[in-house]
């Protein structure tokens, strides 16, 4: 096994999966961040879930936005329900884990908060019982995916933004998603900062 070609390989994949995607997910990250921007500055929140490495990216968009991205500014309002726990063992335990976050969400949301719900494969059965507790609570939904978008697709309503990587790695999804939360945070400060 060449190692060197591989990893080349890899690296050749994820930047021509970049460059495809670019045209048809710049919009919907342009709306994403706008409508993220409105639900800040209304004095609302972003809640951020998903499991496994998109439950890391959940925790890596929320600290991106409470602490700073790359300029100075003030904290925004941003939490990974991907966190605590306790209350998500106790959730899991005392009902059951698909209602890890949609729980959080009833409890946390309120109307016109934003929901960042992140699936790979769209299909992640906690994430789309989030999703249904957002639209319960009047709240938006960012819906990040991949592949053809799974049952995420059919739970989301018309004014939720789907951004949905057309790949089939989980592996470069979740790069693409990873350049996406990178975005919209570049385009929040932008936003709120007048940044050119």
């Amino acid at each position: 096994m060449d190692l060197i070609s591989r990893i080349s390989e890899n690296f050749s994949e994820s930047a021509h999966l970049k460059l495809q995607s670019m045209d048809a997910l710049a919009g919907p990250i342009a709306a994403a961040a706008e409508r993220m921007v409105q639900c800040l500055r209304a004095d609302g929140k972003i809640l951020a879930c998903g499991n496994g490495g998109s439950a890391a990216d959940s925790q890596h968009f929320a600290a991106e936005l409470l602490n700073r991205f790359e300029m100075e500014r003030p904290g925004l309002a941003a939490m990974a329900l991907t966190t605590d726990s306790s209350t998500m063992t106790s959730i899991a335990n005392d009902y059951d884990f698909e209602q890890i976050f949609s729980k959080q969400v009833r409890a946390l949301g309120h109307k016109n908060d934003v929901l960042l719900a992140i699936s790979t494969s769209g299909n992640s059965k906690n994430v789309l019982a989030a999703i249904v507790a957002a639209h319960e609570n009047g709240m938006n939904v960012v819906a990040l995916s991949g592949r053809n978008g799974g049952k995420m697709t059919e739970a989301l309503q018309r004014t939720d933004i789907h951004i949905c990587v057309p790949a089939q790695s989980t592996a470069r999804i979740q790069e693409v998603h990873l350049l996406t939360l990178h975005c919209l945070c570049d385009a929040i400060d932008c936003l709120l900062l007048g940044v050119e």
